[in-house]
C-alpha cells in the first residue's frame, strides 16, 4: 500500500512539475512550424501565453496520480512476488530477472492503463496547432477555422474519439507505447533499484532523500535516451487524427519520420525529453 500511496503522490507531482516541458515536446514531436525547443517555448508563449504550456493539464493530473500509482504498485509487488516465490521470502536480495520480468509487467500495465490518458492529452496539446499547415491534404477551409480549437475538454475529446473511432480509438499508438514503456521501465526501474542499493550507506537499512533523488534522476536520464524515438512515434500516431490521418502504423510513421527529418532530428528531440525528465527527478 506505501508503494501505491508513494506512486499516486509521485504521479501527481511529475504532472505540475513536467507538464510545461512535456508541451514543447510534444509540439516538437508532432506539430509542424517549431524550429527548435527556444522557438517553440516562445511561439507557445506568445499565442498561448503562460497557460499555453499547461494544456490538457487537468485531465493527467486526475488521471496519471492514479496511473502512477497502479505502475510503480505493481512493479514493487511484483517483484516482491516473485522473490518470495523463488527464495520463499520476500525480502530476500531481488535477482536481475526478477527485476525484469516485474518492469516488463509494468509497461504492460501502463499501456492498458495510461494510453487513454495520453492520447487526450497529446490531442489537447496539439488541437492550437494551424488547420491549414496541419491538415494539407484536404479542402481550403474557412481562415476562422484554422486555429479554432476542436476539443471542448478532456469529456468532450474523449466522447469525440469514441464517436468517431469508437473505443478501440482511445488505444491510438498502444502499440508504438508498448515498444516505448516496457524496455523504458526496464531501463529505468533496473537502474534505480541497483543505484539505490549501491548509494546507500551499508549501515542504512533503506535509502534517504538524496539516495532516492539521485538514483531516479539518472535512471530517468537513461531511460527517456533510449525511449525517446519511439515517443516521438506514438506522440506522432496519437496526435494524428486531430485533423487528418497521415500514417498507417507504427512502421509507416517511423518509415516517414526518418525519410522527412532523418535521425538526427530524433535525437535533438530527445534533449527537451531528457530536460523534462531533470525536472522531475523529485521522483
Amino acid at each position: 500500500m506505501e508503494d501505491f500511496l508513494a506512486g499516486w503522490i509521485g504521479g501527481a507531482t511529475s504532472v505540475i512539475v513536467g507538464h510545461p516541458l512535456d508541451t514543447v515536446k510534444t509540439r516538437l514531436q508532432a506539430g509542424v512550424g517549431y524550429g527548435n525547443t527556444l522557438n517553440c517555448i516562445v511561439t507557445v508563449y506568445k499565442k498561448e501565453s503562460v497557460a499555453g504550456f499547461f494544456k490538457g493539464m487537468s485531465f493527467p493530473l486526475a488521471s496519471i496520480a492514479v496511473y502512477s500509482s497502479v505502475v510503480f504498485g505493481v512493479f514493487s509487488n511484483t517483484q516482491r512476488f516473485l522473490t518470495q516465490y523463488r527464495c520463499g521470502e520476500s525480502n530476500h536480495s531481488r535477482s536481475l530477472s526478477d527485476l525484469i520480468l516485474a518492469s516488463m509487467v509494468s509497461g504492460v500495465v501502463s499501456v492498458g492503463l495510461g494510453g487513454p490518458v495520453d492520447l487526450i492529452k497529446i490531442r489537447l496539446q496539439m488541437q492550437t496547432q494551424p488547420f491549414l499547415k496541419a491538415d494539407l491534404h484536404l479542402k481550403p477551409r474557412p481562415k476562422e477555422l484554422w486555429n479554432r480549437p476542436k476539443y471542448q475538454g478532456p469529456i468532450h475529446c474523449m466522447t469525440s474519439i469514441v464517436q468517431k473511432e469508437g473505443l478501440v480509438g482511445l488505444y491510438r499508438g498502444a502499440n508504438a507505447m508498448l515498444l516505448r514503456d516496457v524496455p523504458g521501465y526496464c531501463f529505468y526501474f533496473i537502474p534505480y533499484v541497483f543505484l539505490c542499493e549501491w548509494i546507500t550507506p551499508d549501515n542504512s537499512t533503506t535509502p534517504n532523500s538524496y539516495s532516492v533523488w539521485l538514483a531516479g534522476g539518472i535512471a530517468g536520464a537513461i531511460s527517456w535516451g533510449t525511449a525517446t524515438p519511439m515517443d516521438v512515434v506514438k506522440s506522432r500516431l496519437q496526435a494524428d487524427g486531430v485533423y487528418c490521418n497521415k500514417y498507417k502504423g507504427v512502421m509507416d510513421c517511423i518509415l516517414q519520420s526518418y525519410q522527412k527529418e532523418g535521425f538526427k532530428e530524433q535525437c535533438h528531440l530527445s534533449k527537451i525529453s531528457y530536460s523534462r525528465v531533470k525536472s522531475q527527478n523529485i521522483l
